[in-house]
């Protein structure tokens, strides 16, 4: 399966790692050609997730309180430092053959590359993507240079991170990990880390600017309208596995 058609799967509630094995098996059968690029979108149990430049000292609960608070701990292997995952927070995963014929070994730089992809483009996409979907509620966002994921201005004049990014390209040249964004999720859950390693930032969501904030199944809306966009994708299917409320 080819072209530019996209598969997109709202899946509701799905326990980190069983999300994180579908994205395992789905990019796999993308990259033989059986499956569609894929975009799913779901909400995780309270989860601390820890990418490839993750340091545990900037998880900042124990081990008794995390028990308390019911939150799970994964190392990854996306890029970025640690992120909070939870209930109110719309996860997306695409997956998409961003590198066709898998990754590359340059002899110049002694590395492996992804041929024809720009992985610092497909970053900022996403970005662009959600900044276009907040703009659907009347929210103004913005990218900062030098810093990943989206920016809005609280009414302090603060920069507060709303979206965090987080991706990989696996050795076939296929997206996994991607982007939360906040919704209406319960903010003490970041007293517990210091998210993406940044000190000072504070995080914002979509129901600190809206009363009552969106559902959540209008928020998938959004984003998918903007993702096809910016991606240049036609639908090919939508599947609801449950309400995403």
């Amino acid at each position: 399966m080819s072209g530019n058609y996209l598969q997109v799967l709202r899946l509701g509630s799905v326990p980190y790692e069983e999300g994180w094995q579908m994205q395992t098996e789905m990019a796999a059968e993308i990259a033989a050609g059986k499956r569609p690029p894929t975009l799913l979108l779901l909400q995780h149990p309270h989860t601390y997730t820890f990418g490839r430049s993750g340091h545990a000292e900037n998880l900042l609960w124990d081990e008794a309180e995390l028990a308390r608070r019911g939150v799970s701990v994964h190392w990854v292997d996306r890029g970025g430092d640690v992120t909070y995952h939870g209930p109110g927070q719309l996860v997306g995963y695409p997956l998409l053959p961003l590198a066709p014929g898998g990754l590359q070994s340059d002899p110049e730089q002694d590395s492996i590359r992804i041929p024809r992809a720009d992985y610092v483009g497909y970053i900022r996409k996403l970005e662009i993507v959600l900044m276009r979907a907040l703009l659907h509620f009347g929210i103004e966002s913005q990218q900062v240079e030098g810093l990943t994921g989206v920016w809005v201005r609280l009414g302090t004049g603060e920069l507060a991170k709303i979206a965090a990014i987080g991706v990989k390209v696996d050795a076939r040249g296929i997206s996994r990990h991607g982007f939360a964004l906040n919704v209406d999720p319960d903010m003490s859950y970041w007293d517990g880390i210091i998210g993406c390693g940044l000190k000072g930032y504070p995080v914002a969501s979509l129901s600190d600017f809206l009363k009552p904030p969106p559902l959540m199944d209008q928020v998938c809306d959004a984003v998918v309208s903007t993702f096809t966009e910016v991606f240049e994708y036609q639908i090919l299917e939508e599947q609801k596995r449950s309400s995403m409320r």
